[in-house]
């Protein structure tokens, strides 16, 4: 999972595992104590221009494959501190100095065992104009119907995962985070009326984290769905969602959209989200975030969190342009494909580093190679952890922005020149771009 401070420190919350302690803890790499001393807990968030991860050209994080672009200039972290030996020196090795100022994500495959359904015939999920503003209270109980919540179950596994979900129609479509369900091998949909149905996958997609399920149900209540393209930072919106469990079912929270086009990164791919103040917790993820004539206008599935320091008010959704549009995939042809991926995950060059290992490092300019996807093009011509990549297609390269437009301008097939540095000798390659779903799943 890619973390936004340091090993320890988890940005995305999994669904909560009823029977299990409210926050499900992730297994954590061991950090040195020099490391942990020499991380600063200063936050700093600024917009973001297209698909980046939370740290500048000079900030902290890993950063993932430009197909699932990241490190764009405009936002980050504050002061950090590079690691260091004991001595105050940097490691004698390069890769020992980027294992520890990058943490890698995840790049294994999404894994749904869900028993499949046949995909839905006629259905289209379509933004529609607002209409008379609401109070909290009226918002409330029009929108409740339609928020359902999610279970999900591992075999071989007590307890079960515990989300949100949106209705999508009256005969049982059902819309949630794929992090929800992922890995599970049957899920439960729960509704208003404390009735439990049985649920089926229609399709998920790891890249947007939207899925969407199918019950045996009629007379459900659709959400309406508005234009997240006409929001404006300061204005007033609203959660309804499950948080921690069954106790605190259809809660109600309220705030403001704190920023608009976040470029965030979880497991290395990129999601351009909506910020909010409004509350949100674990188990909120798959529920709306509404506007104030109640209509989705995204859908939660993250917060910002942190332990090293206090975090609050910080959350994330996905919104509805992008959720309307991957519903409609998904419905109709159960996946997303056509992505152009590489399959490898980058990061900058801190000058420091640069100063310090010489010649293994360009002279100016360059990604850090943190890993490579199996699956991918880059792994089958012999692209390698701890490479250093210098040039693409000609273009000398510092930012992996840079990289991810020249990618995002090719096709699924098309062929990517590198010219990288690997222990201080030049080699070239030629990567042809694979489908983000036969490297992500």
């Amino acid at each position: 999972m890619s973390n936004w401070y340091a090993n320890e420190t988890d940005s995305w919350y999994a669904p909560p595992q009823r029977e299990e302690p409210a926050r499900e803890e992730k297994p954590k790499k061991k950090m040195r104590a020099w490391l942990k001393a020499a991380i600063a807990v200063l936050i700093v968030i600024g917009l973001i221009t297209g698909s980046a991860l939370l740290f500048p050209n000079g900030g902290r994080g890993a950063s993932a494959d430009p197909d699932r672009s990241e490190d764009s200039s405009g936002s980050g972290f504050g002061p950090f501190l590079l690691p260091r030996d004991d001595d105050d020196t940097l490691p004698d090795d390069f890769r020992e100095f980027f294992e520890n100022y990058y943490t890698a994500t995840e790049d294994g495959r999404t894994t749904i065992n869900i028993a499949q359904t046949d995909l839905p015939e006629g259905f289209v999920c379509t933004v529609v104009p607002a209409g008379e503003e609401l109070s909290l209270q009226e918002l409330y109980r029009r929108c409740s119907a339609s928020i359902v919540a999610i279970s999900g179950y591992i075999d071989g596994k007590s307890g079960y995962n515990w989300g949100t979900g949106v209705v999508l129609s009256e005969d049982g479509l059902i819309l949630t985070n794929t992090h929800v369900i992922a890995d599970c091998d049957r899920a439960t949909v729960t509704l208003g009326d404390d009735s439990v149905c049985e649920a089926k996958l229609v399709g998920a997609d790891s890249i947007s984290d939207i899925a969407v399920l199918k019950i045996e149900a009629s007379g459900l209540t659709p959400a309406v769905f508005g234009d997240s393209s006409a929001l404006e930072v300061g204005d007033s919106v609203a959660a309804i969602g499950n948080p921690l469990g069954e106790e605190y079912r259809l809660t109600l929270t309220r705030g403001i959209i704190s920023g608009i086009e976040r470029g965030i990164n979880y497991k290395g791919h990129n999601m351009n989200l909506l910020q909010t103040d409004t509350a949100i917790n674990e188990g909120n993820s798959g529920g709306p975030l509404l506007n104030m004539y109640g209509q989705v206008v995204g859908i939660t599935n993250m917060k910002m969190m942190s332990s090293y320091s206090s975090v609050e008010g910080i959350g994330f959704a996905i919104p509805s342009a992008t959720v309307v549009r991957i519903v409609n995939l998904l419905v109709k042809e159960g996946s997303v494909s056509g992505r152009p991926a590489l399959g490898i995950t980058v990061g900058m060059i801190p000058d420091e580093a640069r100063e310090q290992y010489g010649e293994k490092m360009p002279a100016e300019g360059g990604l850090y190679v943190v890993s490579v996807s199996e699956g991918s093009d880059a792994k089958a011509k012999g692209l390698r952890a701890g490479d250093v990549i210098m040039e693409v297609d000609g273009a000398l390269v510092s930012a992996t922005s840079e990289l991810s437009e020249m990618k995002d301008k090719l096709s699924v097939g098309d062929t990517m020149h590198f010219v990288i540095l690997r222990d201080g000798e030049r080699m070239e390659l030629d990567i042809a771009l694979v489908d983000t779903n036969d490297v992500y799943g």
